[in-house]
């Protein structure tokens, strides 16, 4: 059996407390070494503990100073929120939740280009009442000319207003306050005149062909949208066309976006600012070569098939471009929103204005398939052969408008330009 080692201090040696610690050593083994050894365990021993005492300090320390730091973020990121809302007011209203929550203005034009926005509004207005007035010479309605006429006296105040608005930013008159409380009034009568003059032409839209409409989104706003009453099954492969007309800058915006849960990008074609047009699937991106920012109709496509992500542009017919390598093998995603004239942040809402659309836009179809270059050639050259989208045909029943977006008569090829 091993034996118990019994160590303490030597006497007459005067080293104060008396310690005893209780080593084993076997039998053959050699005490005075074990006697060493066990004096220098407990040297390192009690090294250890000091050294760990002073790190659990220095972690204290550390945590005192992390939490320090972390209040005076805290201060000044409170400071910054409460200064954004005082300069601000209006700010992030329409960028949380869907589409009833998006009706605050997010972004705003420079008064000139509100200005001109408006100008080339009421001059759409007049030019709708052009059309009423030779519809109306036609069905003598007494009715009809009486609403045009209350429209016309409407449309002359309007004018009053935009030029009275006009000398005041000259001479410096209008507050901030009092301008954007003056642009809502102005838009608000717009809206109302735009639907009027579209229940007024309701007697034209019954007599023609439920695809002869065009969609007008004649101001960059966070409201003015048109949505698609049928959402996208899952394709591996789409072509998607239309007429669209517009000389917006810079950018003419976002002519339609498709988001589903989880992903608002799933599908979207957007101009914005003085980058080239894009479409992104699932948020990759792929630049389109068009040039349609003239003022001028144009028929345009974009086709693409999953596998390999391939995708060809056609403008007015032609093709302008293609590539690969755009989400490939990712199929597009059912159960979604589409949204014409509006790009969103959030299922069916989170509009942002500097994103709107501002044009005019027609015929958008929708097929499951990649369309031959014949086959998009007939659509832009309005061939008789030409079909109509199989998942989403261009029809008046399918679309819903808001916000002062309107509906009226457009034949393709016929009133071009």
């Amino acid at each position: 059996l091993p034996l118990l080692l019994l160590l303490g201090p030597a006497l007459g040696q005067g080293l104060g407390q008396t310690r005893f610690i209780c080593t084993s050593v076997p039998l053959d083994g050699d005490v005075c070494a074990a006697s060493a050894l066990g004096t220098g365990s407990a040297e390192e021993l009690k090294g250890t503990v000091l050294q760990l005492r002073e790190t659990v300090l220095q972690q204290k320390e550390t945590i005192m100073n992390q939490k320090e730091t972390i209040r005076e973020l805290t201060a000044k990121l409170g400071r910054c929120e409460s200064q954004s809302v005082l300069d601000l007011p209006g700010e992030g209203k329409g960028r949380k939740g869907f589409a009833k929550n998006t009706m605050g203005d997010l972004s705003r034009p420079p008064a000139a280009e509100t200005l001109s926005q408006l100008g080339q509004t009421l001059q759409s207005l007049k030019t709708r009442l052009e059309n009423l007035e030779q519809f109306s010479r036609m069905n003598s309605s007494s009715q009809t000319n009486n609403l045009k006429d209350i429209l016309q006296n409407k449309i002359d105040d309007l004018e009053k207003q935009v030029l009275s608005r006009v000398n005041s930013l000259e001479e410096g008159k209008l507050s901030p306050r009092n301008e954007s409380e003056e642009r809502g009034k102005i838009e608000s009568t717009l809206t109302s005149l735009h639907q009027r003059i579209s229940d007024l032409e309701k007697g034209q839209k019954d007599n023609r062909p439920p695809d002869r409409f065009q969609l007008t989104f004649p101001l960059r706003t966070n409201y003015m949208y048109a949505k698609v009453k049928k959402s996208l099954p899952e394709m591996y492969a789409f072509t998607i066309c239309m007429w669209i007309k517009s000389s917006a800058s810079p950018g003419m915006g976002t002519p339609f976006s498709y988001a589903v849960p989880g992903q608002a990008n799933e599908l979207v074609l957007i101009e914005w600012g003085n980058n080239p047009m894009e479409i992104l699937i699932n948020d990759k991106v792929a630049k389109l070569p068009f040039a349609i920012n003239d003022g001028k109709w144009h028929h345009i496509c974009v086709t693409w098939t999953t596998r390999d992500g391939v995708w060809e542009a056609y403008q007015d017919g032609t093709q302008t471009g293609n590539g690969e390598n755009l989400a490939p093998y990712h199929p597009i995603k059912p159960q979604g929103v589409l949204v014409l004239g509006q790009e969103q942040d959030t299922l069916g809402g989170g509009f942002d204005a500097t994103q709107a659309f501002v044009g005019e836009l027609a015929h958008f179809n929708v097929w499951d398939r990649k369309l031959s270059p014949g086959e998009v050639y007939g659509l832009a050259t309005c061939s008789s052969k030409a079909l109509a989208g199989n998942v989403i045909a261009w029809a008046e029943a399918n679309i819903d408008i808001y916000g002062g977006a309107t509906k009226w008569t457009f034949e393709a090829c016929r009133q071009l330009n």
